[in-house]
């Protein structure tokens, strides 16, 4: 690798006067689009290039007024009138286009490190850090900041109904999803530690991303790396044993930066009731009691909201606010979203891939449709979620389910030194129980299986970060009815 060129936070920043034309290296990346907007807001000439352009992110680029560029029609010659290119971490190390970048003899980051340098050191920024929660809390606590009137920023790594994935804001707040994943090739580093912090909400820790982190310990070291620069608040979750080790670690008593909640701690949330409408819950802090209502339903959503409401409370908004900012909620695409109806039965699209994850969303799946059967398709994409690292976790999460269809991974993990998830098992665990399992590998046969499904007693619950063997972009989805 050669390395001259590139720049790291600190370096970024005593040259931020010097940036005025920013390109994006493979632009159409969640992360990257949203970055891309948000220097655009900023007053950068930002434009961007990529190998091919698919809605909704190359839409909302070009409703922004962003110039896109297919990569293979640009000349280095185009590339070197730029002051700054940011690469998105597609990009591989060694590869033509890593080569290319390298000896261009222009200045290149990350996308982590050139909105942190650029846009985000001058002001509060409440990162939304957690194995499981980042996306929907993030777009939680901006609903709320918004219904507060606060006029927040924010950066969300989801496609919401009808807003951009990111957006500078006025007040003096911005909400950043704060990925535990590298930033780049050649930034092996979690992105969110190029964030500029002021405070950190940490909705859950354990081990996930087997193909960048070896144990849970590594990913303990990112936010080790992290926390001693944030200077405000920290909000962490009691629930996981990773994230109370942290706690431990560096909170040293201090009850007015660090607060605990969770269903392990005395804060709560503690769930009154739930039913199809929605849930009321309590929280107790500093020696008081709040009862608060919410439309949305689902433990693991409430403790997203829990967070949220313990931030609020802590900046000095009043309960009577935060009640009003916090009934009707709306969650982000793929995260408990109903597609439909599919001859009579329920469609809903959830980006669970995680057994934790795949767990609380049937459990809140279940809870807000009594009496209805979950039937759950499960798509195992990622190269975690494609490995045996959770072989058992995965049987005991879907042990709730009325069935359970598994989809073939198209490829093997890419994990070291474990071997592929073992889906024909689970499958037999699930029939041991009395209830259907099925295992397929074309579009044809989890047609044939979600034809078995139908009726009205039924939801279809699609629990996939991917295309779901192209079920996504089949006339299935034109077959559904609202």
């Amino acid at each position: 690798m050669n390395l001259a060129n590139k720049l790291d936070y600190s370096a970024l920043r005593k040259l931020q006067k010097d940036i005025k034309r920013v390109f994006f290296y493979r632009v159409c990346g969640t992360g990257m689009g949203a970055a891309a907007c948000l220097l655009k807001e900023k007053g950068y000439d930002v434009e961007g290039g990529d190998i091919n352009f698919y809605p909704p992110m190359s839409t909302y680029l070009e409703s922004t007024g962003i110039p896109l560029h297919k990569l293979d029609k640009i000349t280095q010659e185009f590339l070197k009138s730029f002051d700054l290119i940011v690469v998105g971490n597609v990009v591989p190390n060694g590869g033509p286009d890593a080569r290319m970048i390298e000896e261009l003899g222009v200045k290149f980051s990350s996308f982590p490190t050139a909105i942190g340098a650029l846009v985000l050191s001058d002001v509060n920024v409440i990162g939304i850090a957690g194995t499981h929660g980042k996306t929907t809390t993030t777009y939680l606590a901006t609903q709320v900041f918004e219904n507060l009137n606060a006029l927040p920023g924010y950066l969300i790594g989801g496609v919401m109904e009808g807003r951009p994935s990111s957006k500078l804001g006025s007040g003096k707040y911005f909400f950043i999803e704060s990925d535990e994943y590298d930033s780049a090739y050649f930034e092996k580093i979690s992105k969110f530690r190029s964030y500029s912090l002021d405070n950190l909400i940490l909705t859950s820790l354990e081990f996930d991303h087997a193909d960048i982190f070896n144990s849970v310990e590594e990913i303990k070291d990112q936010f080790r790396a992290a926390i001693p620069h944030i200077e405000k608040k920290f909000i962490i979750t009691s629930d996981y044993v990773a994230a109370n080790e942290l706690f431990s670690e560096f909170s040293n008593g201090d009850k007015t930066r660090w607060m605990k909640y969770g269903e392990n701690s005395e804060v709560g949330p503690k769930i009154l009731s739930a039913d199809p409408s929605g849930t009321t819950f309590q929280l107790k802090l500093n020696k008081e009691e709040y009862t608060f209502q919410t439309n949305l339903i689902g433990k693991h959503n409430v403790l997203n909201l829990a967070a949220v409401i313990i931030y609020a409370l802590t900046e000095g908004f009043t309960k009577e606010e935060i009640a009003n900012a916090i009934k009707d909620l709306q969650m982000v695409k793929r995260r408990q979203e109903v597609r439909g109806v599919y001859k009579g039965a329920l469609v809903i699209d959830d980006f669970a891939h995680h057994p934790r994850a795949v767990e609380l969303t049937l459990d809140g799946i279940i809870t807000k449709y009594p009496g209805k059967n979950i039937h759950v398709i499960m798509e195992p994409n990622s190269a975690t979620a494609r490995s045996a690292i959770f072989q058992k976790e995965f049987e005991e999460s879907l042990r709730r389910a009325a069935s359970v269809i598994f989809t073939k991974p198209t490829r093997p993990t890419s994990v070291k030194n474990v071997g592929d998830l073992d889906i024909y098992k689970i499958v037999e665990e699930v029939k041991k129980s009395g209830r259907p399992g099925s295992v397929v590998g074309t579009l044809d046969e989890l047609m044939t299986e979600i034809e078995k499904i139908t009726g009205p007693q039924n939801v279809v619950l699609i629990l996939s970060n991917g295309t779901c063997l192209g079920l996504w972009e089949s006339d299935f989805v034109k077959n559904l009815s609202k």
